[in-house]
């Protein structure tokens, strides 16, 4: 008869000779591969803009633009220290611009978007295109475009970044490269995408020249807001959603970026939400107002330009004490194309 103190050691003497083989039994780690439900690595976490600002001030006085290549304060889930890594699948970061400053052009293939905070004189220039950076405007930067920064007004600039980073390394699939000089050169108009795209008319034959991400890299703050106010006038906000609306691209109407998707929500003073949640881990940003966010167990009072990270799965929702705007991105339209993506709402809080 065996013994259970013998069938264990049988069992641990085969998993030893597996070992050598670069082989592992599937039975001892099934539960964790296959969970009955999704528990993000992530876990919520609040930056303070007023705490945040005074350290990204002292870095513009340690070192230069040039100096940095990109002048960034990583935000750094706590559960992922070292890992740059906001969200599970997120980069994010707030970048300074001081006066006078450029930093360099280059271009790589990760994915990025720009929300813009504060300051005035601000540009980014992308594949050939200028365009001033005013706050609370929407930025793209696609993969694989030349870009570069610079500040020609009197007062620091800053913006909130994102990056699909940690997704491109799993695929182990970056690159980077240095334009020749610090500055592309200029080669259309500022204006020119959103003439061409941002109007609801486009050319006979449109044609993004950024692959799959939008022709337009500049969704301005105060179209968007207007949208978003009079969408509010003409019904009642959704119970989950209050007034959500999409960044899309104007060829087929997807949304804006092929890896990461972006939206503005409008919470209106007093409305609170209803929780919701989804598989994707979602960067908020309080563009504007004041505003009370729960995301699992914690509950943070948000001021202007305050970040949040809400780890996927976890049930989410808002309160408003003015009318609020929030800046959201996420991996949301990756997990769509690939079959992913689920989200579960509660009718009561």
């Amino acid at each position: 008869m065996v013994t259970k103190t013998s069938a264990s050691d049988n069992k641990q003497q085969f998993y030893d000779r597996l070992a050598p083989q670069n082989l592992a039994p599937l039975w001892e780690v099934l539960k964790g591969l296959l969970p009955s439900e999704p528990k993000s690595k992530a876990v919520p976490h609040h930056w303070s803009y007023a705490d945040v600002r005074p350290l990204l001030l002292e870095s513009g006085r340690l070192l230069t633009a040039q100096e940095a290549e990109r002048r960034v304060l990583v935000l750094e889930n706590p559960a992922m220290p070292g890992q740059s890594r906001a969200t599970a699948t997120m980069y994010s970061g707030i970048q300074l611009i001081m006066p006078g400053e450029t930093a360099p052009a280059h271009r790589h293939t990760p994915s990025a978007l720009r929300f813009m905070l504060e300051g005035e004189g601000a540009f980014t220039a992308v594949g050939g295109e200028r365009t001033t950076m005013r706050k609370g405007d929407f930025i793209i930067t696609p993969s694989w475009a030349f870009h570069d920064h610079g500040n020609e007004g009197n007062d620091p600039c800053a913006w909130l970044d994102g990056l699909d980073l940690p997704l491109v390394q799993f695929f182990e699939a970056g690159f980077n490269e240095h334009y020749n000089d610090d500055r592309q050169s200029i080669t259309r108009p500022e204006g020119d995408a959103l003439a061409r795209f941002g109007s609801n008319m486009s050319p006979l034959k449109p044609e993004s020249r950024y692959g799959l991400t939008t022709p337009i890299f500049n969704y301005p703050y105060e179209q968007t807001r207007q949208a978003l106010v009079d969408v509010a006038r003409c019904g009642d906000p959704d119970p989950h959603e209050a007034i959500s609306m999409r960044y899309s691209n104007p060829l087929d109407g997807g949304w804006a970026m092929p890896t990461m998707s972006a939206w503005m929500i409008h919470v209106p003073k007093g409305f609170n939400t209803m929780p919701i949640r989804s598989t994707d881990g979602i960067i908020m940003c309080l563009g504007e107002g004041s505003a009370t966010v729960t995301t699992g167990d914690k509950s943070f009072d948000l001021s202007e330009n305050d970040v949040v990270a809400c780890p996927g799965w976890t049930w989410r929702s808002f309160k408003a004490k003015e009318d609020s705007f929030i800046f959201c991105f996420s991996d949301r339209v990756a997990q769509e194309k690939l079959g992913l993506f689920r989200e579960e709402r509660r009718d009561n809080a």
